[in-house]
């Protein structure tokens, strides 16, 4: 059985590998090495049941990844309760650009079309999705503490920020679950974060794992299982994110964690 670990003190168990989604809704403004076309449903389906049957339990999509919330509510309705999924605020894409908003209103609105999207009565985990200007965002927005409130009235289980800085991510982790960091063997600088969320038992979850699939600059025979590994030595990981279209891809991620 592929390894599950707390997602700090959420009462949530995930799998150590999370599946990110924003192959499935979005193909513009992204920065993999490769381009790529979205695929049809069946292929989402079956790729969806190859993670599933691997262990996997971990969905991650967010608002911005283009139709990614509306497809995965539809693909994966029929067995929602077998899967954890993490989506996100603040961030739209739009006619090609990225447009943030962190107001209480917008987020009240994110929120609620994520339900309708996602076609769930709540969303386990909820993030605000980073512009770099996390600690202004965070004590000039209060959106932490709006994310607080709705965890309080049951339409999120866990909530937290997916930062871009130390400071934002040490000043999320005192006032939130859960917190996604940049991490792998070229990208150490929010390792602190990290740190600090095992010492605290907060949730943390890795994003740009194999260098936004620019995973031939990390050293190693295998880069991919050398980038994986390295990161789980960190106690305070609880799950990485890893998107792929590639069920072959997938099985390879989750034989190098599991060695």
């Amino acid at each position: 059985m592929f390894k599950i670990k707390p997602l700090g003190n959420t009462g949530l168990n995930v799998s150590v590998l999370g599946l990110g989604t924003v192959k499935f809704g979005r193909n513009q403004g992204v920065k993999y090495p490769e381009p790529f076309e979205i695929p049809e449903d069946n292929h989402l389906l079956n790729l969806l049941s190859c993670a599933k049957d691997l262990g996997i339990n971990l969905l991650d999509t967010a608002p911005a990844y283009g139709n990614s919330e509306e497809r995965l509510g539809s693909l994966i309705r029929p067995q929602r309760k077998n899967w954890i999924i993490t989506t996100k605020v603040g961030e739209e894409f739009i006619n090609g650009q990225s447009i943030y908003n962190y107001t209480p209103e917008h987020t009240l609105m994110s929120i609620e079309r994520s339900l309708k999207r996602l076609q769930t009565d709540f969303l386990d985990v909820v993030l605000v999705h980073s512009d770099g200007h996390d600690v202004y965002n965070i004590n000039h927005f209060g959106i932490l503490d709006v994310l607080s409130d709705l965890k309080q009235k049951g339409m999120i289980q866990a909530f937290g920020m997916s930062t871009k800085t130390v400071e934002g991510g040490l000043l999320a982790l005192s006032l939130s679950d859960v917190v996604m960091v940049t991490y792998n063997p070229i990208e150490t600088v929010e390792r602190p974060v990290i740190t600090k969320a095992h010492e605290l038992q907060k949730g943390i979850l890795i994003k740009k794992a194999l260098a936004s699939g620019h995973v031939s600059k990390i050293p190693g025979s295998d880069p991919v299982q050398s980038s994986l590994q390295f990161i789980l030595k960190e106690p305070g990981v609880s799950s990485i994110i890893l998107g792929t279209l590639n069920p072959k891809h997938l099985t390879h991620n989750v034989t190098c964690l599991s060695q």
